[in-house]
This record gives structure tokens, C-alpha cells and sequence, in this order.
């Protein structure tokens, strides 16, 4: 029974990764049809090839007990090919500097999964250790994969709160800068009154004259 429930659970973890995996398609197709990268970023596609590399090794039998973990190894090893591809075609399609950040952010992950697999190769000795290990680091790049796409968002996530700021700003100090008051009642009637008797006197002078 146990045994069923594994295999059972394992053919639907495969097909939710496989829909994972392949959505991206779409998104290439435009990217090949308009010959452009356009606005999209490379990075979600690098950091699940390296999610898949590190799945992919853990359900090996190196790390695993035997193939108790095949179906892991097997949906993995389809999207290491999907991911490759799909950065392959972003590469191909990119502006020179955006190439340079592929190859920049590629690196990192070779190197990576390099190291993964030689401390779990070479400094663990069983199983068990080798499979907390591997799946501690293929639990973070999940994780890395999953907020990837936060890329796009996260810029106008911080946006938010300073337009908001300098909004507040504008409203202290747009009252502050009003249109200059309109001169005062009494002045306007003392200032009437000063011209009043100067164009009096005015006037009496030219009549003695």
C-alpha cells in the first residue's frame, strides 16, 4: 500500500512539475516569432535549471538509496533539456549586453551544482547525510526558483511606498506655497485715504495759482 501511495504521489509530482517546467513555451514562441527578448528576464530560467540539476542528483543513486527516487530524476532530466533550451533561445535572441549577463549568471550555477555534487560525493560518506544535504540545497534553489519571478515586481514594489512619500510631500507643501494673500482691509482704506487728501491739496494749490 505504502508503495502504491509513493508511486501514485510521485506520477502527480511529475505531472505538476512538467506543467512548471513547459510554461515558459509560450513565452518563447512570442520571443522567436518577434525575434526580441523584449523585457523578459533570463533569470527565473537559470535559477530552475539549477533547481533541476540539483534534483536531478539527488534522486541519483549516489545520493539516494538505489533508484528509490527514479521519477525525481527522470521529470528533472526533462527540465534540465527545457530549461537549457529556453536559455539558449533567450541567448540567441538577446542584446550583446543582455548575452553577457547569461553568461555571467550561468557561472555561478555550474559552479554551484559543482560543489554540490563533489561534498556529497566526497566529504559525506551515507546516504542519509548526502540526502539532507543535497535536498537542503535543492530546498533553497525551490525556493530561489519559486520568488524569481518577483524580479519584474519587486522594483515597483519599493516604488509604491516612495510615491506615496513624496505625494504626502506635495500636500504639506503645496499648502504652504499658496498664491500671495490679498492685501489687508484696513490697509487698503488708510493708503485711499493718504491719496485722497494728497490729491486735495493738489487741487487747492492750483486754485490759489
Amino acid at each position: 500500500m505504502g508503495d502504491t501511495i509513493h508511486v501514485v504521489v510521485g506520477i502527480m509530482g511529475n505531472a505538476a512539475s512538467l506543467l512548471l517546467y513547459a510554461a515558459p513555451i509560450l513565452t518563447f514562441q512570442r520571443v522567436i516569432r518577434k525575434r526580441s527578448t523584449e523585457e523578459f528576464s533570463c533569470i527565473p530560467y537559470i535559477i530552475a535549471l539549477l533547481n533541476c540539476f540539483l534534483y536531478t542528483w539527488y534522486g541519483l543513486p549516489v545520493v539516494s538509496h538505489g533508484w528509490e527516487n527514479f521519477p525525481v530524476v527522470t521529470i528533472n532530466g526533462l527540465g534540465i533539456l527545457l530549461e537549457t533550451s529556453f536559455i539558449f533561445i533567450y541567448g540567441w535572441f538577446a542584446m550583446p549586453e543582455q548575452k553577457k549577463f547569461v553568461s555571467l549568471m550561468v557561472v555561478p550555477v555550474i559552479v554551484l551544482f559543482t560543489m554540490t555534487a563533489l561534498v556529497s560525493s566526497f566529504v559525506l560518506h551515507d546516504h542519509h547525510h548526502r540526502k539532507v544535504f543535497a535536498g537542503s540545497v535543492g530546498l533553497v534553489a525551490s525556493m530561489s526558483m519559486y520568488c524569481a519571478p518577483l524580479v519584474a515586481v519587486a522594483p515597483n514594489l519599493l516604488g509604491c511606498p516612495i510615491g506615496l512619500l513624496q505625494l504626502v510631500l506635495y500636500g504639506m507643501y503645496r499648502k504652504s506655497d499658496k498664491a500671495p494673500t490679498e492685501p489687508n482691509k484696513k490697509d487698503l482704506e488708510k493708503n485711499g485715504a493718504k491719496y485722497t487728501s494728497q490729491l486735495q491739496e493738489v487741487n487747492e494749490d492750483k486754485l490759489e495759482n
